[in-house]
């Protein structure tokens, strides 16, 4: 089609933000509306009693390589926001799986290999397994979990590092996570060249990675921003032109949340719209906490969840950022057991969990809440077979979010990719 010269993009978390970019580049006029006062969506921060924190540890790796080009683009500096560190997986007494910096795969060899805590029978298994995995080409039976795709590594292997990893990657359990993206990511990290792995630790909050510095960016090249403004309606209008509340535009991207896209296109296209609300969803509760004086001897340290213990990480926030010295989040990935219990219950058993998973004396002060924050539709939950609406609904009418379809779980990254192609599929000069 022509260059759309109009565009509205209805939703400012970090799809939208990328097709906002993306197509002021490519010379549209961008109109940007926004349900929420600010722009960030699920990824943002928020201020509680004077102090800055995130409504979700979120964190990115190396082969998020669309994320950080655009932080570039909009003047956000990667080295300076982000801390990069080789990937680890660490528990409390620093025993664990933690890579050397360099090549992903000999790092992950020699890693596998010093783990001394587990038999060498155990380590060869793992290495084994992963070998079997590049050989097929990182693929799955479609129906296939994570559970059934590493049922014969040993017990340590599966809990202390595909469930720790499964989690993270993909906010589902082992028993009900897809094989096939929980192998896609592997791939993409371990063969996507140096440094594809290492965790990109924010040493800023959410809001000013993206959120903020994009915003300013669109502002300043011409778009309009519509905050506070939740969309009533969308219609279409002649010559293939969109309208938004009954404001005309060329075209539209959809970038707001399934809920919310799932109405808006109720009347215009019931299948897609049944697609998307058919989805379901896994919460993710972050339980901050403060002890002063006390630094732990990793950003991100991975803990054992049980019965009674409900984070599977807990990340020092002092160590990446000075400002928020002596805080410290636990994420509770998958965690909608915990939010039936309610989140007092789940702070205070995470509050006992990081007392008790600690050496002696590690904590200075005695840990304290500080706040509990549940996203309740955090992610999709990334099962096998799951079937997700695809991007192009109608002419000059995308969708764009983490859970359009696409190869990667709920993450940032996928919703990003999933903006610029919006934008692209909509104006191929702007790719």
């Amino acid at each position: 089609m022509a260059a759309a010269t109009s565009l509205a993009v209805v939703g400012a978390g970090w799809a939208g933000l990328a097709a906002a970019v993306r197509a002021t580049e490519g010379g549209c006029r961008v109109t940007l509306f926004e349900m929420a006062p600010q722009v960030g969506g699920r990824a943002r921060a928020w201020v509680h009693d004077g102090v800055t924190l995130d409504n979700g540890q979120h964190i990115l790796i190396g082969a998020y390589r669309e994320t950080l080009a655009l932080m570039h683009r909009v003047g956000a500096d990667p080295d300076r926001l982000l801390e990069r560190r080789p990937l680890a997986l660490v528990d409390p007494h620093g025993r664990g799986l933690a890579l050397a910096p360099g090549a992903p795969v000999p790092a992950f060899v020699r890693a596998v290999l010093a783990m001394r805590e587990w038999p060498l029978r155990e380590r060869l298994a793992l290495l084994a397994c992963a070998a079997r995995w590049r050989l097929r080409g990182f693929t799955a039976p479609e129906r296939m979990t994570v559970d059934e795709l590493v049922r014969a590594l040993p017990a340590p292997a599966r809990a202390t590092l595909i469930e720790p990893l499964c989690v993270a990657a993909l906010n589902t359990p082992s028993s009900q996570a897809s094989a096939r993206v929980f192998l896609r990511v592997l791939r993409d990290a371990l063969f996507s060249g140096p440094g594809a792995a290492d965790l990109l630790l924010p040493r800023a909050s959410l809001s000013q990675l993206l959120p903020e510095p994009a915003l300013a960016w669109l502002l300043q090249h011409g778009a309009a921003l519509r905050a506070s403004t939740r969309v009533q309606r969308l219609t279409e209008a002649s010559g293939g032109r969109w309208q938004v509340d009954g404001e005309t535009f060329d075209a539209v991207v959809l970038a707001s949340t399934a809920v919310e896209a799932a109405r808006l296109i109720q009347t215009l296209d019931p299948a897609w719209a049944a697609c998307t609300s058919a989805l379901r969803y896994d919460p993710i509760v972050t339980v901050h906490l403060r002890s002063g004086g006390t630094r732990l001897h990793a950003p991100m340290i991975a803990l054992a969840a049980g019965a009674h213990a409900p984070a599977q990480f807990v990340f020092d926030l002092g160590a990446l950022d000075a400002r928020r010295a002596g805080l410290f989040a636990c994420v509770v990935s998958g965690a909608a057991s915990w939010v039936d219990r309610g989140l007092d219950a789940t702070a205070q058993a995470c509050l006992e969990q990081a007392r008790a998973a600690f050496p002696a004396g590690t904590w200075r002060e005695a840990p304290s809440i500080v706040k509990a924050v549940a996203e309740r539709r955090a992610t999709f939950a990334c099962t096998p077979g799951l079937r997700r609406p695809r991007a192009r609904i109608a002419a000059n009418l995308f969708a764009a979010g983490d859970y359009v379809e696409g190869p990667y779980p709920a993450t940032l990254e996928g919703a990003v990719l999933t903006g610029l192609q919006a934008v692209g599929w909509l104006n191929p000069r702007t790719v």
